[in-house]
């Protein structure tokens, strides 16, 4: 990427937390079309780098969802950690149905990197996430190079997931709640994957983080939270089946699963604190070990 792509527009920042928040948007040359982010940076980045903890929202959401509903702010100020949100799609292109389903197409990338038409030009957001984004970041923001979180929640918690085990020397942390843990084996992922990446099994493997980790651990801890009153639990997330990968391979993860809690941001609200310590104890914050 030259210096020109890493430009940015401010659309508004506000102080939090003795820190700030603002919401941003790019030239994005892997979607090519403009993206939005956001990014909330503690009082501690003011005099120097920190490591930098990325969100991927699910399905519907945008970069604002996360930074509105989770209240992650007051605990990132605490550990001196950034957080990045970024929308959850390309926008604005007029693809032919990309708005007919609230589960495929705007807001519904899935975070890979489609291979058919018209779907392969724009969405790819692997590559924005695990390339272009961070690089956007840490031109622009007092974020630490080669010290970076990822997590996400539902179908997000799925891009983390997979995003991490494939490119496990971009991302030093991650976790997730409730993450679609086996898509090519429930209808969110096969309806997503056979218009993204056609009809070509092998194709899905690549993007499934339960055959991923079977084959192959992540180099770390993993933290998976999932609530079992969760209306997709048996539908859509398929914890068992990532929980038996890891058997398989010998991947450290820690899979907790809470009898009362639901798919929601309350969910979310009530062990944000508990992700956001895991990924500042392995990204070398002090404040979390």
């Amino acid at each position: 990427m030259s210096s020109m792509d890493k430009k940015i527009t401010s659309v508004s920042e506000y102080s939090c937390h003795n820190g700030s928040i603002g919401f941003y948007s790019h030239e994005a040359c892997s979607t090519e079309c403009p993206m939005r982010f956001s990014v909330y940076q503690p009082p501690l980045a003011r005099s120097s780098r920190v490591p930098a903890l990325y969100f991927l929202a699910g399905l519907t959401c945008t970069e604002e969802t996360f930074m509105i509903k989770a209240g992650a702010q007051r605990l990132a100020a605490r550990l001196g950690l950034i957080l990045v949100t970024c929308d959850t799609s390309p926008r604005g292109l007029d693809l032919p149905g990309d708005t007919d389903h609230w589960d495929f197409g705007v807001g519904a990338s899935f975070y890979i990197d489609a291979t058919e038409k018209p779907w392969s030009r724009h969405y790819r957001m692997a590559t924005y996430i695990n390339d272009e984004l961070p690089d956007v970041i840490e031109a622009n923001f007092p974020a630490l190079p080669d010290c970076r979180g990822l997590f996400g929640h539902s179908v997000g918690g799925h891009g983390a997931l997979v995003n991490a085990l494939r490119n496990p020397d971009r991302w030093q942390s991650v976790s997730a709640f409730a993450p679609v843990c086996n898509p090519v084996a429930v209808p969110w992922g096969e309806k997503a994957f056979r218009h993204y990446l056609g009809g070509e099994l092998s194709r899905w493997a690549e993007w499934d983080a339960s055959l991923l980790m079977a084959s192959h651990s992540y180099p770390g801890e993993i933290l998976v939270d999932q609530g079992e009153r969760d209306e997709f639990f048996h539908s859509q997330l398929h914890p068992d089946a990532l929980a038996n990968s890891a058997t398989a391979s010998g991947q450290h993860l820690t899979l907790r699963r809470h009898p009362d809690y639901d798919h929601s941001y309350w969910f979310i609200q009530t062990f944000i604190e508990d992700h956001l310590t895991h990924h500042a104890r392995l990204l070398g914050l002090t404040e979390a070990k």
